[in-house]
């Protein structure tokens, strides 16, 4: 039997508790015998995660949900084959249930033709659909889902108490999920998520990658300073509002102006 290495009261963080970093974040959240995980990653990672969880003495049986953040291969790649292993209901927001049912890899990033990137991704069925408000029980604990779209339109976060588990949309080096607009990025709303955080009262966010840090709202301010110009600037193509170069450009060109 491993010793459990909760990083807060009823709060596994899987890469933590085996000391080295074998994927994305998977959190595993417990309270009077249940619990429930946050993301897998990729299938490679599975049986190490299943094995890891048993030797944790977590019995299958009291699972109460696999939750994705959001459909992205390097978050659910393996959910399809935890989910045959734990014999436990995938609860995600309801724009996740279509791309994860219907194994789509271009909105999961399982295919990038111009990266040579082509990853197997099994289909899955949600159970349980979560949107914002809603809560999950756990034992005595309850865990708040938050819709916080801007990565993707499925992006969800969740509360527990000071803790918030913000999936992909802020890194400790003020860093965000990639923003692409085949994958559903909305920069606008990306911001409006980021603000939400940002005028919350958690204290600490556990990401969906990378260490897990206290919030930094001098560092979120940056963060969403650097998006807000994003929305002008052609580098992020149609997730941009506009383009002002354009309008410059139409103005010279109404009144002659040339190039000096």
């Amino acid at each position: 039997m491993l010793e459990r290495k909760p990083l807060f009261p009823n709060v596994i963080e899987l890469n933590y508790q085996a000391g080295s970093v074998f994927g994305c974040n998977v959190y595993l959240i417990y309270d009077a015998g249940e619990w429930v995980l946050i993301d897998i990653g990729y299938e490679e990672v599975v049986d190490e995660v299943v094995d890891m969880i048993r030797d944790l003495d977590f019995p299958f049986s009291k699972c109460k949900a696999l939750i994705a953040t959001h459909a992205d291969v390097d978050h659910i790649q393996g959910l399809a084959l935890l989910k045959q292993a734990i014999k436990a209901p995938v609860a995600a927001h309801p724009l996740a249930a279509v791309p994860l049912r219907e194994a789509d890899k271009l909105k999961t990033f399982a295919q990038i033709e111009a990266q040579g990137i082509d990853l197997p991704l099994p289909p899955v069925e949600v159970e349980q659909l979560i949107d914002d408000g809603d809560k999950i029980a756990i034992g005595g604990l309850e865990l708040e889902v938050w819709w916080t779209p801007g990565h993707t339109d499925s992006q969800l976060s969740f509360r527990l108490g000071d803790l918030l588990f913000s999936g992909d949309n802020i890194y400790r080096d003020g860093c965000v999920g990639a923003i692409d607009a085949h994958h559903g990025s909305d920069l606008n709303a990306f911001i409006s998520s980021l603000r939400r955080i940002r005028a919350s009262d958690v204290k600490w966010l556990l990401p969906s990658h990378g260490p897990i840090f206290r919030k930094d709202e001098e560092m979120l301010d940056k963060t969403i300073s650097r998006l807000e110009s994003y929305r002008h600037m052609a580098d992020f193509g149609t997730c941009a509002s506009d383009w002002p170069l354009m309008d410059e450009w139409e103005r010279e060109v109404a009144e002659g102006k040339l190039p000096t």
